[in-house]
């Protein structure tokens, strides 16, 4: 056997002109071979240059490789809480999409703080990306629609003013709506919506306007609101005084997102409040603890991978010439009923 066609150590990486020298073929093939047009090449080539790619165990660097085709095969994702499980959720749909189709996915999370955000901002452009996917609260939303100028973006869950672009997200008012008919079917009359502060985020604003528009118009019926604050004393008491004060009949919580709902059950349990004996809970998201907490937690399930996959799947279009007037793509929550919004009737 060829010496040079013998495995080395790792610590060794072969060149592209070693991998020529062994397949006995020029630069121009091999280059040919990793960079996606093999089909340029015959079958008896392309087989000694796949011999040789893998008994020197040959690495591209596709970096290199893509910018001098002025491709980096790399998308941004911008986010505004990487420990928010809705966030996880989606960005594992978007990357498994990214890497079906020979992306790569670099994320950059804003930690809620204007100043990394602009810090990421920089950082992204600097990286060379071909288009980006973003889901934060657009502290700077003039930069963002700069950036929009010179690359494809994609706006995930939140629109942002004046940024002039497709949009991927919950059918908000279609949730809402799901989840006050469901409480009221089951009995409840009194009801309290519990929210991350708005800060101008639309998808919050959305779901507070389409239950307040809802319960203003049900007689007998009482729609109230409050945030999640950053002090569990704060939201303890305000759920101290919606148990205590009168209603027009059972009270429950519907919880806007999964840190809401979270927030709400451990106030409830601070409380000493048996869970969902007096009181019912809906969630909007469903995640894997619901189902582990007083007989299970009723939830309005976001379908979160199919929202990453759809948000990449858009800037990919974008990124292959696609310039039509940006969408907006909306998807349907689904109930999932569980034991803390059991009937009271």
């Amino acid at each position: 056997m060829d010496d040079s066609l013998l495995p080395r150590p790792r610590a060794e990486r072969a060149n592209i002109t070693e991998v020529a020298a062994a397949a006995g073929v020029s630069k121009a093939s091999v280059s040919r071979y990793i960079g996606g047009d093999r089909h340029l090449l015959s079958d008896a080539l392309a087989a000694r240059i796949e011999q040789a790619v893998t008994a020197l165990q040959f690495q591209p660097n596709r970096m290199a490789s893509g910018l001098k085709r002025g491709r980096s095969r790399l998308i941004g994702m911008l986010v505004a809480d990487l420990l928010n499980p809705y966030s996880t959720a989606v960005m594992h749909g978007a990357e498994t999409a990214c890497r079906q189709q020979g992306y790569s996915l670099l994320i950059c999370n804003t930690d809620q703080d204007p100043r990394q955000e602009r810090q990421q901002l920089d950082a992204l452009q600097s990286y060379s990306i071909e288009g980006l996917i973003v889901n934060t609260f657009g502290q700077h939303a003039a930069d963002l629609r700069q950036l929009g100028r010179r690359l494809p973006m994609v706006l995930l869950d939140r629109e942002l003013p004046g940024v002039d672009a497709d949009l991927v997200g919950l059918d908000n008012h279609q949730a809402i709506e799901m989840g006050v008919d469901h409480l009221l079917a089951q009995g409840y009359r009194d009801l309290l919506l519990i929210s991350e502060p708005l800060d101008g985020t639309s998808s919050r604003q959305q779901r507070l306007d389409t239950f307040n528009t809802l319960l203003a118009g049900l007689p007998g019926c009482q729609g109230r609101y409050c945030t999640r604050a950053d002090s569990p004393e704060v939201l303890r008491a305000a759920l101290g005084d919606f148990l205590a004060s009168p209603g027009p009949g059972p009270k429950a919580l519907l919880a806007t997102n999964g840190v809401a709902t979270l927030a709400a059950t451990l106030a409830l349990q601070a409380l000493d409040e048996p869970l969902f004996e007096r009181i019912g809970l809906l969630a909007l998201d469903d995640l894997d603890w619901l189902a582990l907490v007083g007989g299970g937690i009723s939830a309005l399930a976001q379908p979160t991978h199919a929202l990453g996959v759809a948000a990449f799947e858009r800037l990919q279009k974008r990124i292959e010439g696609d310039r039509s007037a940006p969408t907006w793509q909306r998807f349907t929550a689904e109930l999932r009923i569980r034991q803390s919004t059991r009937s009271r009737n």
